[in-house]
């Protein structure tokens, strides 16, 4: 271990001076997966969110996202990222034990969808939380249109584990007090998630084509794109198109500068965007002919339209408002948004990759992390972009803060700041799970075509299938595997439990609710 902590950062080397390494396992991992279901006739799926799968407004494990028809599974955090994916498998295998005849789509880009129209907007109920979340879903409707809102993606959740926050604290002599150097330490680590995170795209990027179809609603954005077939576009070099600026972008965000620096620049930046009117959505309206299109007017209805790669996460409670549970109670974890779901396993991520996600977001908290100005700003949205589009590109060059530098080194650069953290994670078990991970990462950076987005490509090339055809035919042989075998009794009977319990609840908040949605709005966004 020690001779490998030389090129490490103080941090780290603090603590195997003083023999708290291993203060640095056992951070909780959770995973939150979303997945278009399918129709028998390889279409979005119309029918209603299952009803055996509970409540979609009160269930813990199992809601949904944009669409009626994007059901997103969500796991508690565990130590062990084994455990993680145990309870995303079981979620997986209670599902598909009662879905009838549908699928789950295993690629982040859509396929069966047909123009906005196609995609019916989530709802949840008559509840004033459940109407707002569907008005919410309306006005994302009225801002990008609903097509872009049905791509699919995973977000890895991750919390550093409390004692190695105080030993830092201790150990750093810090002046500050322990809550403000906690969020301080996650902010430090976010904005190295910022300036690194292209290499999550470059690793694990697995939306290289997309379905003509995607864009029935916006046919402008076509012309930047290569044909691969008659009914889908590409680059050839592309990693993950989802993370691009036809994905997850929008026009009036590219210009909002969210403070990274601390957490209450954060929380005062995206609470200004939040209550800034925007001359677009003025036009939109409101509340039109009694109807709600939006929740409000501003940049940002609330702070969940505010995309970006990485967030600090408090959990809020009823009707709370995210940015206020911040500023309350500190940062709890952070969420990366930025893995593609991996075609090729059925639970949309692989072990690998999830041994690999939590190393590398260690080591972002253990480099050294000056605040951000505008120019890095701009830097981390521009390698993003490049890595989208051009990550497997021969030699491609990228913009550090201070040179430009070949994707290939700057890599080599990361991995070995990882190397002593993978050695630690792994600790006494002999399969080495994150070293492993780690060189098998390696590989893929000598050699493109071992990368995800390649092997789609190469799929669709040797099959000569069209994207849909190809994400279909896999997702089926995934929805194979997990009809072929049955969810213990112990298991189903704790998830239809689960799924009557929140069906109680909802019913619970709907004959509870005191304020008419007025009210309740005007209460919500006045919350100080």
């Amino acid at each position: 271990m020690t001779q490998l902590h030389h090129h490490l950062p103080a941090r780290f080397n603090l603590l195997v001076d003083n023999g708290f390494e291993n203060l640095l396992k056992n951070g909780l991992k959770g995973i939150e997966k979303e997945s278009l279901r399918i129709a028998k006739n390889g279409v979005i799926a119309h029918t209603p969110h299952p009803s055996f799968l509970g409540s979609a407004l009160t269930h813990p494990y199992i809601t949904t996202d944009y669409s009626e028809a994007l059901l997103e599974f969500i796991t508690p955090p565990f130590k062990d990222i084994k455990e993680t994916l145990n309870y995303l498998n079981t979620i997986h295998q209670f599902v598909y034990d009662h879905l009838d005849g549908e699928i789950l789509l295993a690629a982040s880009m859509p396929c069966g969808i047909d123009g906005d129209e196609s995609v019916p907007i989530a709802e949840y109920g008559s509840s004033n939380i459940g109407r707002m979340k569907h008005i919410y879903r309306r006005g994302l409707w009225y801002r990008y249109g609903r097509t872009m809102q049905a791509i699919a993606g995973i977000h890895f959740n991750y919390s550093v584990p409390e004692v190695l926050w105080s030993k830092l604290h201790d150990l750093e002599k810090s002046s500050s007090s322990l809550d403000q150097y906690i969020a301080d330490g996650y902010f430090g680590m976010i904005r190295n998630l910022h300036r690194q995170g292209w290499l999550v795209l470059y690793l694990f990027g697995a939306s290289p084509a997309i379905c003509k179809k995607f864009f029935k609603s916006r046919p402008h954005m076509m012309a930047q794109f290569d044909e691969f077939d008659r009914h889908t576009l590409y680059h050839p070099y592309a990693t993950s198109l989802r993370m691009s600026d036809i994905g997850y972008k929008s026009k009036n965000q590219a210009s909002l500068q969210i403070d990274y620096n601390s957490l209450t620049g954060y929380v005062d930046s995206l609470s200004q965007a939040i209550n800034t009117p925007y001359p677009d959505y003025e036009k939109i309206g409101v509340k039109v002919d009694g109807e709600y299109r939006q929740l409000n007017s501003n940049i940002l209805q609330i702070e969940n339209e505010f995309y970006s790669t990485v967030r600090p996460k408090q959990i809020a409670n009823s009707c709370e408002k995210p940015t206020l549970a911040l500023k309350r109670r500190g940062v709890r974890y952070i969420e990366l948004r930025s893995l593609d779901l991996d075609l090729f396993s059925p639970l949309g991520i692989q072990d690998e990759t999830a041994h690999f996600i939590e190393a590398f977001m260690l080591t972002c908290l253990l480099q050294d992390s000056p605040p951000n100005d505008s120019r890095q700003f701009i830097l981390n949205n521009a390698n993003q972009l490049a890595v989208a589009h051009l990550g497997r590109q021969p030699g491609l060059v990228l913009d550090k803060l201070d040179r430009r530098i070949p994707l290939k080194d700057w890599t080599e650069e990361i991995l070995a700041d990882m190397e002593p953290v993978c050695a630690l994670l792994d600790g006494d078990n002999s399969k080495k799970p994150y070293s492993a991970a780690l060189a098998a990462q390696r590989k893929a950076i000598e050699n493109p075509d071992l990368t995800p987005s390649a092997r789609i490509l190469r799929g669709m090339g040797e099959t000569q299938m069209p994207f849909a055809t190809y994400a279909l035919k896999t997702s089926v042989e995934h929805a194979k595997n997990f009809r072929s075998q049955k969810l213990d009794e112990q298991n189903t009977r704790t998830f239809q439990e689960m799924a009557k319990e929140s069906i109680a609840k909802q019913l619970e908040k709907e004959q509870s609710d005191d304020l008419s949605f007025d009210d309740f709005l005007a209460h919500y966004f006045s919350q100080q």
